[in-house]
């Protein structure tokens, strides 16, 4: 099977020596995904010829000078709208064809990038391990074993397995973050509404984020730059401060740190010595690390699915969860099924618990650079996930799922391999609207590290599959 390094800029130099065309590559891509998809089930739709032929003319009619993005190769989750093509949230009872593309899809597509599918997700977006869809359960893009994360399974798995450059996820609890430390990559959750989430299929509205898959921290960053823009069809959009431009991405000479002073491995053997590298690779850049006292992040984190914003979640697809149960997957019920009897003065008692929270965890982040923590505690098998759908995904949002409920940017950056050869790594995160100066940190870590090698990656996953 064919493989191709489809990093932005070496995209970019082929493009210009003329040695490589879109419809070259683009063709090889699909014909890689299709011959992919029936084991690892990443795309529950790729573009046709005939869908995909208006892209590729208007880039042939364009300068590859023009446009910044000319001829990237870029996924889409399945819960994202693209003009014409079903969007489907992994319910086909709840798909429909939206009429324009999501604000974001379309901004990519004016900068030249070129959708190639829609991608694979946990239905809804409901779950952090890519099993839970009709169009079948994704697998890690290493090992067959385990799962590939998720809810943005199929979109972490497009640029893991070679077949996009980036992707975009969703993530409300730890949807692109938990496939990213799975799959080798680096996941960006940006602040909220940095991204506009006009166009996409809300699980919580309210703290629902756009997210990228990249190889690179770098690429992540140039995607942001080009895209963080304020949207009108997005209430929740919130500008971009100068502070958080591209220039915010660099290497910090000096810097403090949080660490959970309390930490969480679930039993695991590898991971805490995994951890202890990837700190000592920060110490060594010239960071101090603090401790910190983590226990009410996670008391934070316990509200998202234990408290009544699964009620959010419900407003969504409650209507056809009561009419046509059989259209929604049962573990998608089992999560919804508390939602219709909350009641606003249990939502109105967990919102003034949550700001009391946020205001103990803010004195913590604000003191620091950023906070250093596992991305999960420890992978969890298809095993696992085949008898307790549940207990297994909530483990792997251990330290995801208050992200968005304080307000926090992050990023998910790949560190190092486990013994079996999963991808493990870890996560930045750091007050709203510091996207890019966690980017760089995020860089340094797969400099450091040594992760950064996609052809070596790149190599390990055709042996892979």
């Amino acid at each position: 099977m064919s493989s191709f390094d489809l990093r932005l800029s070496v995209l970019r130099a082929a493009y210009r020596a003329g040695t490589l065309t879109p419809r070259k590559l683009i063709g090889d891509l699909l014909a890689k995904a299709a011959a992919l998809n029936p084991e690892f089930h990443l795309f529950i739709h790729l573009l046709s010829d005939a869908e995909i032929a208006p892209y590729l003319e208007r880039l042939e009619r364009q300068d590859v000078e023009a446009l910044p993005l000319y001829g990237i190769p870029f996924a889409i989750k399945d819960n994202i709208d693209l003009e014409g093509i079903p969007t489907t949230a992994a319910c086909p009872a709840y798909a429909y064809t939206p009429e324009q593309s999501a604000t974001l899809v379309a901004r990519l597509i004016a900068l030249g990038a070129v959708p190639i599918g829609k991608t694979n997700l946990d239905q809804f977006a409901t779950g952090l391990n890519g099993t839970r869809s009709p169009y079948g359960k994704c697998r890690n893009s290493v090992h067959p074993d385990f799962p590939s994360g998720g809810s943005s399974a199929g979109s972490s798995l497009a640029v893991a397995l070679g077949v996009a450059s980036f992707s975009l996820g969703t993530d409300t609890a730890g949807s692109g973050r938990v496939p990213a430390g799975l799959n080798n990559l680096v996941g960006l959750k940006p602040s909220k509404g940095l991204l506009s989430t006009a166009g996409v299929v809300p699980a919580c509205r309210t703290l629902d984020c756009v997210t990228y898959f990249t190889s690179t921290a770098s690429e992540a960053s140039e995607l942001l730059a080009l895209t963080a823009h304020a949207d009108p069809l997005d209430a929740y959009s919130r500008r971009n401060p100068p502070s958080n431009d591209r220039s915010a991405f660099g290497t910090l000479a000096s810097f403090r740190f949080g660490v959970p002073s309390q930490l969480e491995f679930a039993g695991c053997a590898e991971s805490p010595a995994l951890f202890a590298k990837a700190r000592a690779l920060l110490e060594a850049a010239g960071g101090e690390a603090v401790e910190i006292d983590f226990a009410p992040f996670v008391e934070a984190a316990r509200l998202l699915y234990e408290g009544p914003w699964v009620a959010e979640r419900y407003s969504v697809v409650g209507e056809l969860v009561e009419t046509h149960p059989q259209a929604v997957l049962p573990v998608i019920r089992d999560v919804l099924a508390k939602a219709p009897a909350a009641t606003a003065v249990e939502l109105f008692r967990a919102q003034y618990r949550l700001q009391a929270l946020k205001v103990i965890c803010d004195a913590q982040v604000d003191a620091l650079d950023f906070i250093l923590t596992p991305t999960y505690p420890r992978p969890v098998t298809l095993a696992e996930l085949e008898r307790d759908p549940i207990g297994p995904n909530s483990l792997l949002g251990y330290y995801t799922n208050f992200m968005n409920l304080l307000d926090y940017a992050a990023v998910a950056t790949p560190t190092g391999f486990m013994a079996n050869g999963l991808p493990w790594g870890v996560t930045v995160f750091g007050r709203a609207f510091t996207d890019q100066s966690l980017l760089g940190v995020a860089a340094t870590l797969q400099r450091l590290s040594g992760v950064e090698r996609v052809g070596e990656r790149q190599s390990q996953l055709e042996q892979a599959t």
